[in-house]
């Protein structure tokens, strides 16, 4: 027998969603970190480009990696709640973690894809020679296995409490 999610969730759905948005945008910045550790290009370059994006006379400088820092972390936010809304919540989440786990990724996938191919070329074309397309793929995968964790945490929690519960009965 499924569980019922509603009645083991502790926290407000608002407030699920916007750690799991936050843990995505995160995995995202420790990815690039950690592949920029490893070569010539440095996080501070990636997030002067998420600025150059959207704001470009802000670029440069110091300012220009903390606004690309927040830019990314208030699109990730957006990214999050428009999932969890659109698609988590009505679709996936009454199906289960695999269910959720799949349409993230594959959510993430077509945002990829359509931020690569169809904006970033027209927005900033600087920003897609960065990094490989594998690496930046990886970033978004990395999200949405972040974001679909945490959406489920309770679930998982909860599956783990009853079966500890049965252990000692």
């Amino acid at each position: 027998m499924k569980p019922e999610y509603r009645s083991y969730r502790l926290m407000p759905l608002w407030r699920l969603v916007m750690i799991a948005s936050l843990a995505g945008g995160m995995a995202e910045i420790v990815w690039v970190s950690l592949y920029a550790s490893f070569t010539s290009l440095t996080a501070a370059t990636v997030a002067r480009e998420v600025t150059a994006s959207l704001l470009p006379m802000f670029a440069a400088g110091g300012a220009g990696v903390w606004l690309g820092i927040l830019i990314h972390m208030l699109l990730a936010v957006a990214l999050g709640y428009a999932f969890a809304y659109a698609l988590w919540k009505p679709f996936a989440r009454p199906r289960g973690m695999v269910a959720t786990l799949a349409v993230s990724v594959l959510t993430l996938a077509t945002v990829w894809t359509m931020s690569f191919f169809v904006v970033l070329p027209v927005l900033n074309p600087v920003f897609i020679t960065l990094m490989p397309y594998p690496v930046t793929f990886a970033s978004k995968t990395l999200f949405a296995l972040a974001m679909a964790i945490t959406l489920v945490w309770p679930e998982l929690r909860w599956l783990a409490q009853e079966h500890a519960r049965a252990t000692h009965q």
